[in-house]
């Protein structure tokens, strides 16, 4: 029977580290971990929120956000309450996040 070679774990990395600190008081923040497989990014976890101790005094003050950071499966936050969602992709969750984002700040009357 041929051996097989063990093949090295693909390292996880942060691959985006951001903050930006709106002129409104919130705060958007993007974290992400992952890897590069056959030349493809993987993102294994994720951390994105919209931060606004002025609309939300719950769950650290986040307004919405989307994660799997900790081990808990992919959910969603919403005003101190957190529920799980139908990963499909990174790129599709972020599409979501600031398309929410956006109606939230036209539900609150708060320009960008």
């Amino acid at each position: 029977m041929p051996r097989r070679k063990n093949r090295p774990q693909a390292q996880e990395a942060k691959l985006e580290d951001e903050r930006f600190e709106l002129a409104h008081g919130g705060i958007l923040r993007y974290e992400v971990w992952g890897h590069t497989q056959a030349g493809k990014t993987v993102v294994t976890r994720y951390n994105i929120a919209y931060i606004n101790w002025r609309l939300c005094q719950k769950d650290n003050c986040r307004v919405l956000g989307y994660d799997k950071a900790h081990g808990a499966g992919h959910h969603r936050h919403y005003m101190g309450k957190v529920t799980a969602f139908d990963f499909v992709s990174y790129e599709q969750t972020v599409e979501v996040f600031e398309a929410e984002y956006q109606e939230l700040l036209k539900k609150h009357g708060i320009s960008k």
